[in-house]
């Protein structure tokens, strides 16, 4: 049953009143709908006090004592709109909210874009430690597929002297990330190109390719929880292996990198098809904090050396 069918929508404006009221409210009502959480929570308490202090611009960490504040009426009416359409039409909190963060940065999010939640940002974080320092940082860095822009962005501000290119085959992609690259005042160093992968890219070089390509494969995309079918399917399918677009990077990359660069690629579960099309590619699998798996690095070298096989396995 939901939220709206239990009570008329006047009398809950009426009987809930504070901050607290609503985050308990919220947390009964996804409870009750079994909801799916894998989009910057991963429970129904963190998802309902983000729902309701996101909704009123209020911090994550905001005082405990501010959640007995009362509302206005037309942030109840809102809070109330919210959490229906989490439950209803298990619409993503971040849609809801219309941004997400990323590496400790935050994005402008809407239903153009995957939800950010790679977790290449903890290499951004660590500045591509080992492959790059201070003392020497990529001088250009390509975001493929790029999507909101976030891996790129965060690259900028990762390496304050690089310039970036944001590339997405998406116009309305790279809508958002246009947006995120004036959100973050970067226009000077980092530039949205439209581009079938590295089709529009001829003849341009980059000490860093970072991607996170379509890879669900069909078995996984068909059973993804009804959240994630709120996502551009453009953003996550990539066919029956999941390898559909990373056949193409791998044989393409080469051309784009420069002596010494470097490609890192996030493949999510298609990690075992990569590694069984591929036996012989000595793939490096980053390991993260987080315990999450599916990025590998290449470097240059190492694409040179297997060329051939990746070349074969696109004809």
């Amino acid at each position: 049953m939901s939220p709206s069918s239990q009570q008329s929508t006047t009398s809950l404006v009426q009987e809930l009143q504070t901050l607290r009221d609503f985050v308990r409210w919220a947390l009964s009502n996804f409870n009750r709908h079994h909801l799916y959480y894998g989009h910057g929570t991963d429970n129904a308490w963190d998802e309902a006090l983000h729902l309701v202090l996101g909704s009123l611009h209020l911090p994550w960490d905001t005082d405990e004592r501010l959640l007995d504040a009362r509302l206005t009426q037309l942030e109840r009416e809102k809070l109330l709109e919210l959490i229906r359409r989490r439950c209803e039409q298990r619409t993503p909190l971040p849609y809801l909210l219309g941004e997400s963060w990323f590496a400790g940065l935050c994005f402008k999010v809407d239903a153009r874009v995957l939800i950010p939640r790679s977790p290449i940002a903890e290499l951004i974080q660590d500045c591509f430690s080992p492959w790059f320092d201070e003392d020497h940082p990529p001088a250009r860095i390509l975001d493929l597929c790029t999507g909101s822009g976030c891996i790129g962005i965060a690259c900028a501000y990762a390496f304050p002297t690089a310039h970036v290119v944001l590339s997405d085959v998406s116009e309305d992609a790279l809508d958002v990330a246009r947006e995120n690259i004036s959100r973050h005042h970067l226009a000077d160093r980092v530039a949205a190109v439209p581009s079938d992968l590295f089709a529009n890219l001829k003849g341009e070089q980059f000490d860093l390719i970072v991607s996170n390509p379509p890879y669900v494969d069909v078995d996984d995309l068909a059973n993804m929880p009804e959240e994630y079918h709120q996502e551009p399917e453009l953003a996550l399918a990539a066919g029956d292996d999941g390898l559909e677009l990373v056949r193409v990077i791998l044989s393409q990359a080469r051309r784009h990198l420069t002596d010494g660069g470097l490609l890192v690629v996030e493949v999510g579960n298609s990690q075992t098809h990569l590694e069984a099309q591929f036996p012989q590619v000595p793939f490096l699998w980053v390991e993260f904090e987080s315990d999450a798996r599916g990025v590998f690095v290449l470097t240059a070298d190492q694409l040179d050396e297997f060329q051939s096989d990746f070349d074969a396995a696109c004809n």
